[in-house]
């Protein structure tokens, strides 16, 4: 499983790379400013357990300034101690979770993600080798948890759901796992990984 998804990562490099998704991908009337978007990055960091690969989450605090309580993959904006994006959402991840940088090995990147925050998310995959000593960041995540990667790249899974949001009506994808709510950015670009890999294996099967 995992050489097929870095053959599926490292394949966006020959791809189309102004392909992004977006948060205005399910509201093409919103009012989309053409403003400089902030760079930032996210890393899906993938655990292996008896069960099976596992995707690793936080649960952002409640105390945080913006998207509190919700889920999120462990990232952050670009700072400029930064040497690339890549960097970005390892320290971050090991800053939130606890998760060594030198403990992650990254597959790959899949397509940006846009935000109703203008944020410029880029996403990558890594995994983690060996044993994490998972720790949460206080100041900013009030849990760490795990849900199947194979249950993630089920598109099924995915809803299309919506809330009303400074007076408008805006539509979002959710996915669900026991009683975390994944849903917004996140679940947009969890959906956005799996359209890849599912689009890969029909292709294969139909060659």
């Amino acid at each position: 499983m995992i050489e097929f998804l870095q053959s599926r990562l490292e394949s966006v490099a020959l791809e189309d790379e102004s392909k992004v998704f977006s948060d205005f991908d399910l509201n093409p009337s919103s009012n989309q400013a053409a403003i400089m978007l902030k760079p930032a990055a996210v890393l899906v960091p993938l655990v292996w357990r008896s069960g099976g690969w596992q995707v690793v989450f936080t649960l952002r605090s409640d105390q945080m300034p913006t998207h509190a309580g919700q889920v999120s993959f462990p990232g952050g904006r670009q700072q400029e101690q930064d040497t690339d994006l890549c960097h970005t959402a390892l320290r971050e991840c090991e800053e939130e979770t606890g998760i060594l940088q030198s403990q992650v090995k990254v597959l790959g990147r899949f397509e940006n993600y846009h935000t109703v925050t203008n944020y410029q998310i880029t996403p990558f995959v890594g995994v983690i080798k060996g044993e994490p000593l998972l720790r949460a960041d206080p100041k900013e995540v009030a849990q760490i948890f795990e849900v199947p990667f194979s249950y993630l790249c089920q598109l099924a899974n995915f809803r299309r759901e919506s809330r009303e949001w400074k007076g408008q009506k805006r539509f979002f994808y959710a996915i669900s796992w026991q009683e975390h709510y994944i849903w917004g950015a996140t679940a947009g670009m969890l959906r956005a990984l799996a359209l890849r890999l599912q689009k890969s294996k029909t292709r294969e099967r139909n060659d």
